[in-house]
């Protein structure tokens, strides 16, 4: 199973972490999706992840992604 962790910007509740679980779930390959609200951080399990639908999920909700890395 890959990995991946994302910074974003603009999310400060949990409104704002539902938000960007939803869409990501979306994403095909997606299986997890964990918002950490303290560090700004959406980690993304799953398989075939694209990180170019991750990212597009991210600024859907409504958010700003400041990097991506593979864990």
């Amino acid at each position: 199973m890959a990995q991946k962790q994302y910074n974003v910007t603009g999310m400060s509740c949990e409104h704002c972490a539902a938000s960007i679980r939803e869409e990501i779930s979306e994403v095909p390959g997606v299986s997890d999706v964990v918002v950490d609200l303290t560090a700004n951080a959406v980690t993304v399990h799953g398989t075939d992840l694209d990180d170019d639908r991750l990212r597009a999920a991210i600024v859907e909700a409504g958010y700003g992604v400041t990097d991506a890395v593979a864990v």
